[in-house]
């Protein structure tokens, strides 16, 4: 359990005058570490090595790398450069929105280009504080009155966005709310993005935790100790089927066999009209080195392979609610229960709709 005292938020990628600045993840947590990014080349290199990860924060290096394209780029190479930007990470539906959605103001010159990825950028920071707060009063109707253990997967905090997070901004607003007993991180292998990351965002927020191993997870639901279960989402089924660190369905087993509410908070940005079914998502697989090796050191026999899918599907009839920044939607009870502050439901996807 951490004792810290709280601090404030760290942007986790930023333009910062004529380039890209991002906290390099693969650092953390032993040294907090900034990279200027002035090639589209080192921007792809830091989203496939994970310096920069998170699909709200991948939407946002993509609206940047347009604008870094742009700027050192010539036109006969500006397409094959942002292509290679937007197909970096396959799963994460953000990034490829992200290069899309800047992308679409090239014709309009640099300055358009590097206004809208800024705008982008802006929105997630206003995102992530909706999300926690229409989570956080979701959390607390379905918990009830009691302090709240809240168990997690992977880093979900202002490392995958760009400040407060997804649902570890759930937690976070529960922990300044008062509500929050202790969080309960998974460790999250091969990477151990909860043992390094979210750990480490849990400290600086003076939160109260304990971090799990990734197979204690179900037990522990069994055992009657979470409240609840909140995870991100890197892309959502057009039906609500949830792509999610590899991990996350096991969780989701665990939660309905123990009754527990299984909650997924993401961006509006995430859920994917496109995207039938999870059936239909790519689930990328990294290669059996991340399985083999931690930090460089070999734990298996030489020459063994593995299996190295970075994330699972969990199917819609295991989620008890979906959180965006814009509107709660209850699976227990098919019903949108928080709206836009006009009313407006722009966006309203299959998945509201009974089966």
């Amino acid at each position: 359990m951490s004792e810290r005292a709280p601090r404030q938020p760290l942007r986790t990628i930023d333009w910062v005058d004529d380039h890209i600045r991002l906290i390099d993840q693969t650092l953390l947590p032993d040294e907090l570490t900034h990279l200027d990014i002035v090639t589209v080349e080192q921007l792809v290199d830091s989203i496939s090595r994970l310096a920069v990860r998170g699909a709200p924060a991948l939407g946002v290096a993509g609206g940047f790398g347009v604008a870094l394209a742009l700027s050192t780029i010539g036109p006969e190479n500006l397409g094959p450069a942002i292509n290679s930007i937007r197909h970096a990470r396959p799963t994460a539906v953000n990034l490829a929105r992200g290069v899309d959605r800047v992308s679409a103001l090239v014709p309009d010159g640099f300055d358009a280009v590097l206004a809208e990825a800024v705008r982008l950028r802006d929105q997630e920071i206003a995102a992530s504080i909706s999300m926690g707060e229409l989570g956080a009063n979701l959390v607390e109707e379905l918990v009830g009155s009691r302090a709240i253990r809240a168990m997690t997967i992977c880093n979900t905090g202002g490392l995958a966005t760009v400040e407060r997070g997804t649902a570890l901004a759930v937690i976070r607003t529960l922990h300044e709310r008062s509500r929050l007993s202790e969080a309960l991180p998974i460790e999250t292998r091969p990477l151990l993005q909860g043992a390094r990351l979210t750990t480490w965002e849990l400290q600086r927020m003076g939160a109260p935790f304990r971090l799990l191993v990734d197979s204690a997870g179900p037990s522990v639901l069994a055992r009657g100790l979470a409240d609840v279960v909140l995870i991100g989402a890197d892309r959502i089924a057009a039906n609500g089927d949830t792509a999610n660190k590899i991990g996350s369905y096991s969780l989701a087993l665990g939660a309905a066999r123990a009754g527990v509410p299984f909650v997924v908070v993401a961006p509006e940005t995430t859920v994917d009209e496109a995207t039938a079914t999870g059936a239909d998502i790519e689930i990328e697989d990294r290669g059996p080195a991340e399985v083999r090796e931690i930090h460089g050191c070999r734990i298996t026999p030489a020459g063994v392979d593995a299996l190295n899918p970075a994330f699972d599907v969990t199917p819609v009839d295991l989620i008890t609610a979906i959180v965006t920044d814009r509107r709660v939607v209850r699976f227990d009870q098919r019903t949108v229960t928080d709206e836009k502050p006009d009313g407006d439901m722009v966006g309203v996807h299959p998945f509201d709709e009974e089966p």
